[in-house]
């Protein structure tokens, strides 16, 4: 047995549950985080922007931090001239760039040329107590008074129905976006999961732990064939559609939190269809 076989043998082994670490993980975002859009929302008490593909981020007035609070390394020419007040925001370079940009922030040294391309997205005020409409109008004034040309905000607006909600969906996703936010109107900034934002796509998708591997088999003979994953309900299943060659090589190690798509769920709460997607950057 040549020493990759005896390292992938040893992948493949179940890693113990680590169900209640993400529970608790799941229970204290340290952001105001959405929940997936319903047909009962009333989508004319919200303002809508679209959903960038971005790496989600915090500016606390002094630096960049992960959604997890980790610091983010930006030169010091990205962030010179930056309010002091708290921003919420994307770091994207662009629709479908997503991998470019979690790339650049996990890399050991920035790479300046590299960040040139970055914009930081800012969608809300954290630390301001007023309504998100109001919220969104001293954002833009606050961002236009720095001066700052990759510093801006997501432009927001209303819609007058579902159908026109749709429309502005179907127009983004063939535009090679992800889909919508909807920040209710009349909302205060809050931590944790929040029924005053919503995310609109057209698939679902959900975050779980890599707790083990299953064989490959075939032409992935001797490489890994899905990853065993758990959510933070304890429901274990795999995700082998969306595992590139490099993947399946060199699989995301156990204790990793993944994202993955899929389409509604079974009776017995598994998700239909799921697919891998990406690691979630911290």
């Amino acid at each position: 047995m040549d020493l990759r076989t005896a390292l992938l043998a040893l992948l493949l082994l179940p890693a113990a549950p680590c169900t209640t670490a993400l529970a608790a993980e799941a229970a204290e975002p340290p952001l105001m985080l959405a929940t997936p859009f319903r047909a009962d929302v009333p989508v004319t008490a919200y303002l809508v922007s679209e959903k960038l593909d971005g790496v989600r981020a915090r500016w606390d007035g002094r630096r960049l931090r992960t959604r997890s609070g980790g610091a983010i390394d930006a030169p010091a020419w990205f962030t010179a001239g930056w309010p002091a007040q708290a921003l919420d925001g994307e770091l994207w370079i662009g629709r479908g760039r997503f991998q470019d940009v979690s790339d650049l922030i996990r890399a050991l040294r920035p790479d300046e040329a590299a960040w040139r391309q970055v914009r930081f997205m800012a969608f809300d005020l954290p630390d301001d107590g007023a309504a998100f409409s109001h919220r969104a109008e001293r954002l833009r004034a606050l961002l236009a008074a720095s001066g700052v040309p990759w510093l801006r905000a997501i432009p927001q607006s209303r819609v007058a129905s579902r159908g026109q909600l749709d429309a502005r969906l179907q127009d983004v996703v063939a535009a090679g976006g992800e889909g919508l936010m909807l920040h209710r109107a009349d909302a205060r900034y809050r931590f944790g999961r929040s029924d005053d934002l919503h995310k609109l796509k057209p698939w679902d998708d959900a975050e779980a732990r890599v707790v083990g591997y299953r064989p490959g088999s075939g032409k992935y003979a001797g490489m890994v064939g899905a990853l065993v994953v758990e959510d933070a309900s304890g429901r274990r299943f795999a995700l082998g559609s969306g595992l590139s060659d490099a993947d399946r090589a060199e699989p995301p190690p156990p204790g990793t939190i993944v994202t993955y798509r899929y389409n509604g769920r079974t009776a017995k709460g598994t998700p239909r269809f799921a697919r891998y997607l990406r690691v979630r950057q911290d």
